[in-house]
């Protein structure tokens, strides 16, 4: 059990910067399309390696929650109101959460690490290449690792 909860840790840990990087590349990304769509308007352009061009698509979605509720509401006002009496109705979730941590005076080693990373399909190279960077921003971003942990492992309505 100490091994899985060595790599529970360490997964954390690693999630920690991973996941930072990746919100700041989808930020980048989703900005840098726009200004090329707008640079483009209906314009396309094919360069020696790339291309791009703007396209609008019609696309039939289903109707929004709130949308249909004012609906049904302004159709059926009766009912309309019970149901968004029920909607706002507050109901207590109980979550069950698996608190985890090193004990004080304890690390995690280099390989703990290195046995995550490759967990996730990297080689051990690649592994051990990735892992000075990714936990000195991980140390960075990171609140004390004396600090216990917790991760929702289940949700359920109380009556």
């Amino acid at each position: 059990m100490e091994s899985e909860i060595i790599q529970l840790i360490a997964r954390d840990r690693l999630e920690i910067p991973l996941s930072s990087m990746y919100q700041k590349v989808k930020r980048v990304k989703k900005k840098d399309a726009g200004n090329l769509a707008e640079k483009l308007g209906s314009a396309q352009f094919a360069g020696e390696r790339t291309y791009a061009f703007v396209e609008s698509e019609d696309k039939e979605r289903a109707r929004g929650m709130k949308e249909a509720i004012a609906e049904f509401a302004q159709e059926f006002p009766k009912y309309g109101q019970i149901l968004i009496g029920k909607i706002a109705e507050r109901r207590v979730i109980a979550e069950e959460h698996l608190y985890f941590g090193v004990n004080p005076g304890c690390r995690l080693t280099t390989d703990d690490y290195i046995t995550a990373l490759q967990s996730t399909g990297l080689s051990e190279k690649v592994s051990r290449e990735l892992y000075p960077d990714l936990i000195k921003v991980s140390r960075k971003l990171a609140k004390a690792s004396e600090e216990k942990r917790s991760v929702i492992v289940g949700k359920y309505a109380q009556d």
